[in-house]
């Protein structure tokens, strides 16, 4: 492992560089570092990086613990995507039946969704339905209310959590 520090007179042709500090370890070196380390820029995690609990009594992987989509919309009119992450669209099949397609495939059909849908006549019923329909990019929900059967509604939400391709 090579650690350099850089003093007050900085580097030769650099500037803004004094008391800059560098250090580089090969993948056979372990380097455990104490305190708060503040880090700039995109950074990759590998899938084996961990975080540990409160506690510290147990760890979980990050990888596998973060949403893999999210998307919020209006399934009201022409249908129109509010906010989301990794979903390339959806699509109205009609009153109270939606399509949504993510942008980055799922490892399986096995992913984990979750729903949750706007008021549709004082108590909206989602079915997420797994079904032949489903592949690792497309899910199929549809909304009714507790008093009309199928219907629109407003604001749909559904996280996707699981493994991706």
């Amino acid at each position: 492992m090579a650690l350099t520090k850089i003093g007050k007179e900085g580097i030769t042709g650099v500037s803004n560089a004094s008391n800059a500090t560098f250090l580089t370890a090969t993948s056979a070196e372990g380097v455990t570092l104490a305190g708060t380390l503040a880090v700039t820029g995109v950074h990759t995690i590998g899938n084996n990086a961990v975080a540990t609990s409160e506690g510290g009594a147990v760890t979980t992987n990050v990888v596998q613990g973060l949403l893999k989509g999210w998307i919020r919309f209006d399934g009201t009119g022409t249908i129109a995507i509010d906010d989301s992450f990794n979903y390339a669209g959806i699509t109205d099949n009609g009153t109270g039946d939606y399509t949504t397609t993510l942008s980055t495939a799922m490892g399986n059909v096995n992913y984990a969704p979750t729903a949750g849908a706007g008021d549709v006549d004082y108590g909206a019923k989602i079915d997420l339905e797994h079904s032949a329909t489903n592949t690792t990019t497309v899910m199929r929900l549809r909304t009714s209310g507790t008093n009309s059967g199928t219907g629109d509604t407003d604001l749909l939400a559904i996280q996707i959590a699981g493994d991706l391709a």
